[in-house]
Parts: C-alpha cells; structure tokens; sequence
C-alpha cells in the first residue's frame, strides 16, 4: 500500500535532531562559572622541589597559614595557603598560593576560588608539573564536611573569610548561613581539558 504524499513545505513526522553539544562545549560554559579570565589566568607554575639536605628543608613564607598537618612515612605532611589576593576584576575571586610540604619535598601552586554564594567552588591541579589537569570543585559551604572535600573548604574558607582560616569547616555551619550560604548546594568534580583552560 502507498504512503500519501507530504504536502510541500509540510513539517517531516520525524525531524531529525540537531547536532547534539559537544562535552568540551559543556565544559567550557561550567568552567565560566569561576570566569574564563580567572582560568585562562591560572598560574601552573606548580614545582616539585627536593630540599637540600645541607641547606635544611625550605622556610615558609612569612605569611603562611598552616591547614593541616599530620604523619607520614615519608616525614611531616604540612598543607597551607599564603599570599590570598583578590581579583580586581571580579570581587567574588580569590587567588591563592598552596603550599604542599612532605618530608624533603615542597609543591607550591596556584589555585582559584570563588566565594560567591550561588556559586562557591575551588580551581586547582593535579598531578606534576608536567602532566598538569585542572580539577573544578563546586562546594557547599555550611554543608556535610568529609574527608574528601575537607581540604577544598579548608582552602576556601581561608580564601574567603582570612579570618576563620585554619578552623574546622565542620564546626563553621552557622557562619555560612550568616554569610548566606544554607548548605543546599550541590557539590561536584569535573576535570577540564586543557583546551579549556588556554581559551
């Protein structure tokens, strides 16, 4: 049995779909939650530097807060941020160095975070300097504190709140909601490309 013709210019029953966005498309408008300035910006002058015995292990800077420390097989675990400035261009960014020490080895980055209330989150690396990624962490301040996202808060509310560095982000619950942050905030990680972050 024949079909009957489609009317001219009449819509197909079935339209194909459009091109569907590509993953780095979606990368990219999630990565312009924390600006496209403050990634492109985004220092990876990240070195692993292997301390002198006989000069002693490196001094930390004058201005380093210290956020955790503790023991490991390979000496003193001590993780802390120094240098916190703003971004003149957006008040809602801060830059801040890392400062990674381990036994005889030091890694001192750059990370950036945003402390907006819709959208508070964490840009910073992982692996070495050679085989540098870019991790963008969305956090939930005032929400649940866990070992996998205590340093991230850690970070961000010495960023943010200089003066609650080093506290315990568990215990800074009621002053999130003071600051307008209610805890209802998705978290997640994504690792951006490194195409995104030279755009």
């Amino acid at each position: 049995m024949l079909k009957p013709l489609r009317p001219s210019g009449a819509p197909h029953p079935h339209p194909h779909p459009g091109p569907r966005p590509s993953p780095g498309a979606a990368l990219r408008r999630r990565a312009a939650a924390l600006s496209l300035a403050a990634l492109s910006a985004f220092t990876t002058t990240t070195a692993a530097l292997a301390a002198d015995p006989e000069a002693g292990d490196p001094a930390p800077p004058p201005d380093l807060v210290e956020l955790r420390r503790r023991a490991t097989a390979e000496g003193p675990e001590v993780v802390g941020v120094f240098n916190v400035r703003a971004d003149p261009a957006q008040p809602d960014l801060r830059r801040v160095q890392l400062w990674q020490a381990r036994g005889s080895e030091l890694v001192v980055s750059t990370d950036v975070v945003r402390c907006s209330p819709t959208a508070p989150g964490r840009l910073t690396g992982l692996g070495g300097a050679a085989g540098r990624r870019m991790v963008l962490r969305s956090l939930n301040p005032g929400g649940v504190i866990t070992s996998a996202n205590r340093l991230d808060h850690l970070v961000w509310w010495a960023a943010c709140v200089p003066e609650l560095a080093g506290r315990d982000p568990a215990t800074l619950v009621e002053e999130a909601h003071r600051r307008g942050f209610h805890g209802g905030l998705q978290e997640r990680e994504e690792i951006l490309p490194a195409a995104v972050i030279v755009r």
